[in-house]
C-alpha cells in the first residue's frame, strides 16, 4: 500500500509538470500569434496582455549570462526529479511539478528562440506596477509557495 501511494505521488509530480509545461507552451504560442499587433486590456490600468520578450531572468536580470539560467534550471530539474520519488504529500508533489514544468517551459523558450541559450523568453501577462511575466513564471512562483507551505505545515514540534 505504501509503495502504491508513493507511485501516485511521484506520478502527480510529473503529471503536474506536464500540465504546467503544456499550458505555458500553448499560452506563449497564442501570445506570439495574437498579441504583437493587438494587446488586450482586461482590466484597464490594472491587467493587460501584451507581447514582449525577455533575455534575462526574473525582471530581466542577468540577460548577458544565459549559462546561469541553464545551470540553475538543470540543477533544479534534476533535484526535483530525484526528490519526486520520495514525495510524501500531495501539496508538495503539485508544488514540485509546477516548478519543474515552469522551469522547462522557460528553458524551451531559451533554446528555440535564439542561438544556443541566448534565446528570449516570451512574456505577456502585465499587471500594472509589475514586470511582464508568463505562465511558466506563475507556475514557478506558485509551486515554490506550495513547497514552502507544505514544509511549514509538517514541521516537527
Amino acid at each position: 500500500m505504501i509503495r502504491s501511494h508513493r507511485v501516485r505521488l511521484t506520478s502527480l509530480v510529473f503529471a503536474t509538470a506536464a500540465g504546467a509545461y503544456a499550458l505555458d507552451r500553448m499560452t506563449k504560442a497564442l501570445a506570439e500569434h495574437l498579441l504583437p499587433t493587438h494587446p488586450v486590456k482586461l482590466i484597464p490600468s490594472v491587467l493587460d496582455l501584451t507581447y514582449t520578450t525577455n533575455r534575462g531572468g526574473a525582471f530581466g536580470l542577468f540577460g548577458s549570462a544565459p549559462y546561469l539560467f541553464l545551470a540553475a534550471t538543470l540543477v533544479v530539474c534534476v533535484a526535483i526529479v530525484v526528490a519526486s520519488f520520495n514525495v510524501s504529500r500531495p501539496a508538495l508533489g503539485v508544488g514540485m511539478g509546477l516548478v519543474l514544468g515552469g522551469a522547462l517551459g522557460n528553458l524551451t523558450d531559451r533554446i528555440v528562440r535564439g542561438t544556443g541559450l541566448n534565446g528570449r523568453v516570451v512574456d505577456f501577462i502585465h499587471i500594472t506596477g509589475w514586470p511582464v511575466f508568463n505562465a511558466a513564471d506563475s507556475a514557478i512562483v506558485i509551486g515554490a509557495a506550495l513547497i514552502l507551505l507544505a514544509g511549514l505545515r509538517h514541521r516537527p514540534a
